[in-house]
């Protein structure tokens, strides 16, 4: 009897030492639960990803739409595809600083607010120079989000959850560009022209306007989330995680944030609060004096944040970090060169189709196809005389071929979701880069519309879980106080890739037809061999 009452004493202080005991994130994070709150956070994050897809590639479906109302050259087309690029390059490092240092929630919700306005403004433009301000302010501005975003959902997500997180993202990015060619198909068609006062309204301008809709709605509802208790900790600002864990806890279990069962939270760095003394008449009398904190000034946030940053420009960051911004730069240049182009070369190839459909001396492929769209651009520049009526009826068949590209990617990122468990983010990463690369030389021999649809499905689903794949790997090869940063490095230099190859894409088609493709293939097989010397584990948690 008395060795019961022992024991059962015995175990019930460990029970209330494990409790007392200050826990780290992992089992902070794991205590308050998965349930409605990572829905909630999910489905919060469904707006923001369409918002940062929307950014990148609305300028691909209004192109073949535009032309004559904005005079449009083949480079100019290059310029609007690779403009909003320009911009997030521009803001990279200062939006990754500021994640780091100042918080994901405020850059998350005031970035995509921020981002709205700017697309709203674009709507409006009258003109290719209005137009293109616009878009490298958008770009400028959403880049933020676009980093912070990754981090945000991992660093509110356990271990066990974080990949699978990861191919969410890809999927709902998938889901955007699905989406995007849906919106195309319903509005633009549309006889929707009108002149309000002195600005000119045409239908493209109205798709705009909407796709302006997922950056609000997604900046209004990440107001009201915590911030990612990951980043408090990192601060040393303990007991605001601790508050976000209770946040997390409560949603997620329907119980009072009273209930969670962690009360202390080890201290990953010094705090970087200041105290400052409060009078007892600010705590309702109930103490001579309390203990209040106070951040720190703007210096010592930019010294703390220059502290946090060096490691990054010395080894073995700095060489990993080279390796993956390498790797990206290759990845995204073959990867939205030809998904920024797909639209207007479907809108060429239906055109061509129709304009030679009876005509047995008329070769299909993609190649004469090029020269005919090439040369029909020049002329309709050359020729502008104030009445646009050429392309505002694009063959049905553009939209459609779009959609089923955006549904190959779905089908091919829910299957990647397995297939990554199975064998792994590395040989995913590398088989898919490897095969890309032969699919972008594969499309100089595309002998029809078919063939080129074929090809470009393949081509865009196997680059898009290649991108997400390395994004997958890069989180864990890099120190919680860097992830941001070094996510925002990198999808900047993979939006260089990006710009150069949209500038490039059309000069070197009035090259020829083999060198824009060859470029294609070409950095993808090389970004493939790359990926075979990636450190197969994460080093960093």
């Amino acid at each position: 009897m008395i060795n019961s009452e022992i024991n059962s004493r015995t175990n019930s202080d460990k029970c209330n030492n494990d409790i007392n005991e200050p826990a780290d994130f992992e089992k902070a994070l794991n205590a308050a639960g998965f349930g409605l709150f990572n829905l909630l956070l999910l489905l919060a994050a469904i707006p923001a990803k369409l918002a940062i897809v929307f950014s990148t590639t609305t300028m691909a479906y209004i192109l073949p739409i535009a032309e004559c109302d904005l005079k449009l050259s083949l480079f100019h087309k290059g310029v609007l595809n690779a403009v909003t690029f320009a911009g997030m390059i521009s803001s990279a490092i200062v939006w990754g600083y500021l994640a780091d240092t100042q918080g994901r929630k405020k850059i998350l919700a005031w970035g995509l607010l921020a981002d709205a306005l700017c697309v709203f403004c674009s709507s409006l433009s009258q003109n290719f120079a209005m137009l293109v301000t616009f878009k490298f302010f958008g770009g400028l501005i959403v880049t933020g989000p676009s980093a912070v975003l990754i981090t945000y959902l991992t660093e509110l997500h356990i271990n066990v959850h974080r990949p699978r997180v990861l191919m969410v993202l890809g999927l709902i990015t998938s889901f955007g560009t699905l989406l995007l060619p849906v919106m195309a198909w319903l509005i633009l068609p549309q006889d929707w022209e009108f002149e309000v006062q002195s600005l000119n309204v045409h239908t493209w301008q109205i798709f705009l306007f909407y796709c302006a809709l997922p950056s609000l709605l997604s900046g209004l509802i990440l107001v009201f989330l915590p911030e990612s208790p990951k980043f408090l900790m990192s601060q040393g600002r303990n007991q605001e995680a601790l508050n976000s864990f209770q946040f997390i806890y409560a949603l997620n279990n329907r119980k009072p944030k009273s209930f969670y069962p962690i009360h202390s939270l080890v201290e990953e760095v010094p705090t970087r609060e200041v105290p400052t003394i409060v009078p007892k008449s600010a705590d309702n009398g109930k103490q001579d004096s309390i203990v209040r904190c106070q951040h720190g000034t703007l210096r010592q946030s930019f010294h703390d944040g220059w502290q946090q940053t060096k490691p990054m420009f010395r080894k073995p960051l700095l060489t990993r970090a080279l390796h993956v911004y390498l790797m990206q730069f290759s990845i995204l240049l073959g990867y939205n060169t030809i998904r920024l182009w797909l639209p207007q070369l479907f809108a060429s190839i239906a055109e061509f189709e129709h304009e030679y459909a009876n005509s047995t001396n008329q070769s299909s492929n993609l190649c004469a196809i090029l020269d005919y769209s090439v040369n029909k651009t020049a002329t309709i520049v050359a020729n502008y005389d104030g009445e646009c009526t050429a392309n505002k009826n694009i063959s049905v068949d553009m939209y459609m071929n779009n959609i089923i590209v955006s549904i190959a990617g779905i089908v091919g990122y829910c299957f990647a979701g397995f297939i990554i468990r199975a064998v792994g983010s590395k040989l995913l990463l590398t088989s898919g880069l490897f095969i890309s690369g032969c699919l972008g030389f594969g499309l100089y021999w595309s002998s029809s519309g078919l063939n080129t649809l074929i090809i470009s499905s393949m081509f865009i689903t196997l680059c898009g879980v290649s991108t997400s794949s390395l994004l997958g790997m890069v989180v864990g090869l890099f120190p919680t106080t860097l992830r941001t940063m070094t996510v925002s490095l990198v999808m900047m230099f993979g939006r260089l890739g990006a710009l150069s190859g949209n500038l490039m894409f059309p000069l070197l088609l009035e090259i020829g037809c083999i060198p824009p493709f060859a470029m294609v293939g070409t950095v993808l097989i090389f970004a493939g061999l790359l990926s075979l010397v990636l450190p197969k584990k994460t080093t960093f948690t």
